[in-house]
Parts: C-alpha cells; structure tokens; sequence
C-alpha cells in the first residue's frame, strides 16, 4: 500500500497528464490548418484594407497610384466632404435608434411568443411554427407593396416609428422559430417547482426561463441589430425625406446619383461599416458566451 500510495504522489496530475497528450497529438496537420485559417483570415481582409487605403487618398492620388496602393498620407477630406453632404450624424442616428429599437423589441416579441409555444404548448402550436418558418423564406420584395400601401392607409409612411415596425415583426418571426424550439426542451421540474412555491406566469418566465436562455437572446439581440443595420430595400421605399434616412440608405442615394468620386465613395463605405464592426467587437464576448452555451446544452 506504501508503494502504491508513494506511485500516486510520484505521479503527475491528471490535467498536465491531458495537456501533454494533447501536445503530442498535434502534428504538423494541426499546424497546417492554422496556418491555412490565417491566411483565409488575411484575403477576407484584403476588401476592408483597400477601403481603408482609398479613404484616406485624395482624387489626384487615386488617380495617379491606382486603387491597391497606400496612401501617401493621412488625408480625411473624403471622409469629411461625406460627413457634410449627407449629415451623416443625424444619418447616424436614425439608423443606431432604428436598429436597436427593433433589435429590443424583437427580442421581447420573441420571448412571449416562444414563452407561449414552447412550454404553453397552446392549440395549433406545430401549425404556427410552420407559418413561422414560411414567413422566414419569403423575400422581401413580395411585401414590399401590401406594407406600402398599408402605411399610407394607416398614416406611418416615411416615419422612423413604421420600419422599426414592420422589422420588429419580421425579426421576430425567426426569433420565435428559435427559441420556441429551445423553450420546448426546458427542464420541466424548474417550472413545476417554479410553480409549487407560488409563482405565477409572469414570475416564471421573468425569474425562470429568462436567466436561463439569456445567452440565446444576448446572440439573438447581436444578430437582430446588424441585420436591421444593413437591410435596404424596406428602408429605402419607406424612408424617402433626408430627416428619416439610415446610412445604407443615404449610401446608396448618393451612388445612385454619381455625386461622390472614388475616395469619397471609399470614405462613405467606411463610415457605413464602422458601427456595425464596433458593435460586434463590444459585444463579441457576449456573442461566443451565447454560441457556446447553446452548444453545450444541445
């Protein structure tokens, strides 16, 4: 027993035991496909780089050097010019108010009706997810008409208040289609003891369900604010004053009428694609943390 005690103290631990085999699994494959992924990660930046190099040019320069040298200097007054001729600020605004107002609200919208379709298990409930998942395939072109016409009708045309509807409900749609499908594999003795000491509905999701799929509405919450950033063809038919407009949409009016030479169409690109990157590098801890707690309990 003396000797067999005196082996286990002699022994590493299990932890550096694992480490080290896992150092000696790696070979020269494993090297070979990171190598592989950094090189992938360096051409996908090669777009955003060029922008960044036209940006910062001025006409003569680009015309002189070509659009894939650098710059010989820090010239700002594409950036500048841009910033002035479209209020790009206000334009700021209108599109970080849009986007986080439909990213929240979707994400409520979301949680009740999955709340509903998921543990209430109401009537119908296969019937409306499949209505759910065919509202997700249809493109936006085929509601592009019937939602304009209501607009007018109802009096929200060309206001801020009727796009954050509408992508409130579209948004909401692949929310609820989503995290129904999480809520229906929830453990029901948390809801039953949920329900034994007192609680009602409201305290249930509230207190129960929500701190426990919050990872899945942190990444859904990420998800619904750069796609509402980014969509255009909504915006564009319901956005038609300069007051209302979002940055895709100022990006593409004045493309559209060949205001703006190269640098400055650069510098605009740029402008229109900070945010969206900011925002997904504030909140890209919150975005794996959600990814990988939702692997892990599946």
């Amino acid at each position: 027993m003396t000797a067999t005690l005196t082996r286990k103290a002699g022994a590493p631990p299990r932890d550096r035991r694992g480490a080290s085999r896992r150092a000696r699994r790696r070979g020269p494959s494993a090297y070979a496909v990171l190598v592989a992924l950094v090189a992938l990660a360096g051409v996908m930046l090669i777009p955003f780089v060029v922008v960044v190099f036209n940006a910062l040019k001025t006409p003569q320069e680009y015309s002189s050097s070509g659009p894939l040298s650098p710059p010989d200097g820090f010239h700002l007054d594409g950036v500048r010019q841009f910033w002035e001729r479209v209020d790009f600020g206000h334009v700021l605004l209108n599109s970080a108010l849009i986007s986080g107002s439909v990213a929240v609200l979707a994400v409520l919208l979301s949680v009740f009706n999955a709340y509903a379709l998921g543990i209430g298990r109401i009537k119908g409930r296969m019937w409306v997810l499949a209505l759910l998942l065919l509202a997700n395939t249809l493109p936006q072109e085929a509601l592009v008409y019937p939602l304009y016409y209501m607009s007018k009708q109802i009096g929200l045309y060309d206001t801020r208040l009727s796009v954050i509807i509408v992508f409130t409900v579209i948004q909401s749609a692949f929310g609820t289609y989503l995290l129904s499908s999480v809520m229906a594999a929830f453990p029901r003795p948390l809801l039953e003891a949920a329900r034994i000491d007192g609680a009602g509905r409201w305290q249930v999701l509230w207190r129960v369900v929500v701190p426990v799929v919050r990872p899945t509405l942190s990444v859904l919450l990420v998800f619904f604010f750069v796609w509402t950033w980014n969509e255009f063809l909504i915006p564009m038919v319901f956005l038609i004053s300069n007051e209302n407009q979002t940055v895709s949409v100022a990006l593409g009016v004045l493309q559209g009428q060949r205001l703006m030479d190269a640098t400055m169409s650069s510098a605009a690109s740029l402008l229109g694609l900070l945010p969206t990157v900011a925002f997904f590098l504030i909140f890209q801890r919150t975005l794996s943390r959600g990814l990988t707690a939702g692997a892990i309990k599946s």
